[in-house]
């Protein structure tokens, strides 16, 4: 590994330690997207909902409803469940678009869509926003101009 290889890496983490200290975790994060999902589609999130989507022990559940409660994430009432606050809704509704963007960006590439999601899944996290930006732009060209992104393939 090169010299500047090494540099590169080094001004990457410290950048993503910076970005992230404005953010919140990854964990945070996929807690935010299921508790909007489940709001959306059945009105509340509950506890073992929650885990049955993420995949955790209810306990954990628990122990992070309460974290995201002290944080003004969410309003959680043991034995009901959660209800996101304003700050969390907002922070869940930027989540879901930074998915939605990554999911027709890979579709686009032509990636299926159980794919697109379960990649997303592992790099919507990560990206900063500059990139995000530059990635909305190709977007909407392409998908508003098939005929440039097809010509651009060719």
């Amino acid at each position: 590994m090169s010299e500047d290889r090494l540099d590169a890496l080094r001004s990457a983490h410290e950048a993503d330690g910076v970005r992230r200290s404005t953010r919140h975790s990854v964990r945070v994060e996929d807690y935010l997207e299921v508790l909007h999902e489940l709001e959306l589609v059945e009105g509340q999130a509950k506890p073992a909902r929650i885990a049955e989507s993420l995949a955790v022990a209810r306990p954990s559940v628990t122990k992070m409803l309460k974290r995201l409660d002290e944080e003004g994430l969410v309003d959680y009432e043991r034995y009901r469940g959660a209800v996101l606050t304003d700050e969390g809704r907002a922070a869940a509704i930027s989540l879901r678009e930074r998915h939605s963007l990554l999911v027709r960006f890979l579709s686009i590439l032509g990636v299926d869509e159980d794919t697109a999601h379960t990649d997303t899944e592992g790099i919507e996290h990560h990206l900063h926003e500059t990139t995000l930006d530059a990635l909305r732009a190709l977007v909407e060209k392409a998908e508003s101009d098939p005929d440039w992104w097809s010509a651009r393939n060719e």
